[in-house]
């Protein structure tokens, strides 16, 4: 049997990066986690219009019609 794909590897790496940052932010005396605190509609609300984004950008697909420009034409 085949191991199972992660569903959504950037989101992961996103999770990643952000514990990072905070705790290099921490080493540096930096309260991140009262700007966090303060400000986590935000992230919230960048997160849904990423997603929004993801899924109107997959409907349409690659553009393909006649206005596209072909390999080696400008």
């Amino acid at each position: 049997m085949s191991k199972p794909k992660p569903k959504d590897p950037l989101f992961w790496g996103g999770i990643l990066i952000l514990i990072g940052g905070l705790f290099l932010l921490h080493n540096f005396k930096v309260d991140a986690l009262h700007y966090l605190a303060r400000l986590w509609p935000v992230i919230l609300i960048a997160w849904g219009g990423w997603k929004i984004f993801l899924a109107l950008t997959e409907k349409k697909g690659p553009k393909t019609g006649p206005s596209a420009p072909k390999q080696g034409q400008l």
